[in-house]
């Protein structure tokens, strides 16, 4: 990746329109851009980054602002809001010997409803790119990924972080992974599997296999389930017997001790009560029956008497009143068949006749001693009538009564044999909770019995699909098979990768070491200071100093100096190892740094830093003296001016004390 310019309108502290071109020549590796503290060198870092990675850029001014009150911070204070702020940065990339030419620009503004917006536009090789501005934020991490620009694009503070052993070792494992093609290595495994995910049958053949699997995996579930309900319906079953025969136990207990009747005794007191009150009913009536004419049933003989005396004054009377009319008759009678009679017969009438009315002359002349009403007879017979009748009743009721004691005689021994609360209750409340475990046991077993009956039919309904759909499978199968055998052979690939990676990351590793120490002795004074550098894998990839003796150092025995050269090794040998293939921006590199080390810094690094170098420096940094060893390396010179008045900067070619150029110290 090469830098060729780029332009900030209204960005930060740069007004108006400013233009940097960042080429380089080859020998000639270093842009130097000078400033002094809140020029905007910082600013400059952060445009580039901005630029290219957007809400993920790791700006310096932007801490934990939103993306969006970020953005508006960043535009000039004199700029007008409805114009915005924009950067564009134009570099180029080779790929497989072909060079491509990218302009990036990301320009923001206020809209009449102060909304703010931002837009990015990609233009490759001269002409818009829609898929590239569409998809920018994947497309610029295989240019240079997030991770890997921050070895690249650091200043001061990004050294002294990495100047803290476990910051560095962050870089370390990020760096070897990502910019040394190890994390290539894990995409290809990651693309094989993309490779495996995409196997796939015909929409149709995959369908019946899926529906096989499906239906397979649903029978066996469906089989485990039934089983398991099976089991639960046993346990169930189980538990159920031992609640009834808990019940039966205590069912016989409750019997033996009375329960049945005790379960009975308000049916049986109200039976007894019932009865107790139909005999008193029964009773009510022979007393009402007795307060009628059946007392006279003990007069019988008497009433008899009273009736036969009745009936013979009865015909008395009547004899009184007919003997003249029989007489009569008689004579009349005798004299119409006399003449038809012979006269034995008529002598035998005659005295018939005549024994007749002396019969009842006889009759009527009995004495009415008891002065009986005409109407006796009749009023006698109705009298014993209603005593038959009141016999027959008081005859039915003594029965009922009879009857009604008793079955009150048994109904009261029912309920004297009734238990009473204190010898019963405890069987009782057992009993009681026994029906009820009963219950809850019966219900469990009834409700998995159901499941387990829906669980096996479900089965069955399943073992009926499956088998239809096992006439269309062998096809898809024959299909199946050889996606098995690409997804086989991709596995292996897979492995054999991952061993790569293996070896890759121990063979870079390797490298990386030699790389540092080598960076480390050529910028130390100090010569033997530390004999070897190693990384420890097992340790999160942390750095391990060892000193002259072979024992390890402490990196926190080493002065702030040599600790930030450490760090710039690290970035140095990281930079080497990957061939310096990226430009590198460093700003502000030289702070805790005395002059020897400034004068090896200068000298042996950022010429060999990378193909192109932006320097950002202060003036106390990159002095009149060191701008001299750094003069035959310099491509472009530029010089930061600050308006204190209006607070904005511009852009000047030169640098201080370069010649043609203004010293604007």
């Amino acid at each position: 990746m090469h830098l060729h310019n780029v332009t900030l309108h209204d960005f930060g502290a740069y007004r108006g329109e400013q233009r940097l071109d960042l080429r380089t020549e080859p020998g000639r590796p270093i842009v130097l851009i000078g400033g002094l503290n809140g020029c905007g060198k910082t600013t400059l870092l952060d445009a580039i980054q901005l630029v290219l990675y957007g809400p993920k850029a790791d700006c310096s001014g932007r801490g934990n602002r939103p993306y969006n009150e970020y953005l508006q911070q960043c535009i000039n204070r004199e700029a007008d809001p409805a114009e915005g702020a924009s950067i564009a940065l134009e570099f180029s990339i080779t790929v497989e010997n072909e060079e491509h030419y990218y302009r990036v620009v990301r320009n923001w503004y206020f809209t009449g409803s102060k909304t703010l917006r931002e837009f990015l536009t990609v233009l490759v090789n001269g002409e818009f790119s829609r898929t590239h501005t569409e998809n920018w934020a994947d497309h610029v991490e295989t240019i240079l990924p997030l991770d890997v620009s921050t070895l690249f694009f650091f200043d001061g503070e990004k050294i002294e972080e990495l100047a803290d052993p476990r910051s560095a070792a962050r870089v370390i494992e990020s760096a070897i992974h990502s910019l040394l093609g190890v994390s290539a290595v894990e995409r290809l495994r990651q693309l094989l599997r993309t490779l495996e995910n995409r196997q796939r049958l015909s929409e149709a053949d995959q369908d019946v296999l899926e529906q096989i699997q499906k239906q397979e995996l649903e029978l066996k579930q469906a089989t485990q389930a039934a089983s398991d309900a099976h089991q639960r319906m046993a346990a169930a079953r189980s538990g159920l017997l031992q609640r009834q025969v808990a019940l039966d136990e205590i069912e016989q207990k409750f019997e033996y001790a009375g329960g049945k009747e005790y379960e009975r005794r308000k049916e049986l007191e109200a039976e007894r009560n019932r009865i107790k009150n139909q005999l008193a009913t029964t009773n009510k009536a022979l007393v009402a029956l007795a307060e009628g004419p059946l007392p006279l049933l003990l007069l019988q003989d008497q009433l008899n008497s009273v009736k036969e005396q009745a009936k013979r004054e009865r015909e008395a009377d009547d004899a009184s009143r007919f003997l003249g009319v029989l007489e009569e008759r008689d004579e009349w009678l005798i004299t119409q068949i006399i003449d038809e009679l012979p006269a034995s017969a008529r002598s035998v009438l005659k005295r018939k006749l005549t024994s007749d009315r002396k019969k009842r002359a006889a009759a009527a002349d009995l004495e009415h001693n008891l002065d009986l009403p005409h109407d006796a007879l009749l009023q006698l017979s109705a009298l014993e009538q209603a005593l038959a009748t009141s016999a027959d009743r008081a005859q039915e009721l003594m029965k009922e009564a009879a009857d009604f004691a008793e079955d009150l005689e048994v109904a009261q021994q029912q309920v004297d044999a009734v238990p009473d609360d204190e010898f019963i209750g405890g069987l009782v409340e057992d009993r009681k909770i026994a029906i009820e475990r009963l219950a809850v046991a019966r219900a469990e077993f009834e409700r998995n019995e159901s499941l387990h009956d829906e669980a096996v039919a479900r089965c069955g309904r399943l073992k009926e699909e499956l088998k239809r759909a096992h006439s269309s499978r062998h096809t898809a199968e024959w299909r199946s098979k050889w996606l098995e055998r690409v997804v086989k052979y991709s596995g292996k690939a897979r492995g054999t990768l991952e061993q790569l990676g293996v070896d890759l990351l121990a063979h870079h590793i390797e490298n990386v070491e030699v790389a540092v120490l080598q960076s480390f002795n050529t910028l130390m004074r100090k010569q033997g200071l530390i004999r070897d550098i190693t990384i420890d894998t097992e340790d999160k990839f942390a750095l391990v100093l060892t000193g002259p003796d072979g024992e390890a150092i402490d990196p926190g025995r080493l002065s702030a100096g040599e600790r930030q050269l450490l760090a710039v090794s690290l970035l140095w040998g990281l930079a080497k190892t990957a061939g310096n293939r990226l430009p590198s921006i460093i700003d502000t590199p030289l702070g805790r740094l005395d002059s020897k080390h400034r004068e090896h810094l200068v000298d042996r690094y950022f010429p060999e830093a990378g193909r192109q170098v932006l320097l950002l420096s202060t003036d106390e940094e990159i002095d009149e003296k060191l701008l001299g060893r750094l003069k035959p390396y310099l491509s472009h010179t530029y010089t930061l001016v600050h308006d204190d008045k209006t607070f904005t900067t511009t852009v000047e070619p030169g640098y201080w004390w370069t010649e043609g150029a203004a010293h604007v110290a």
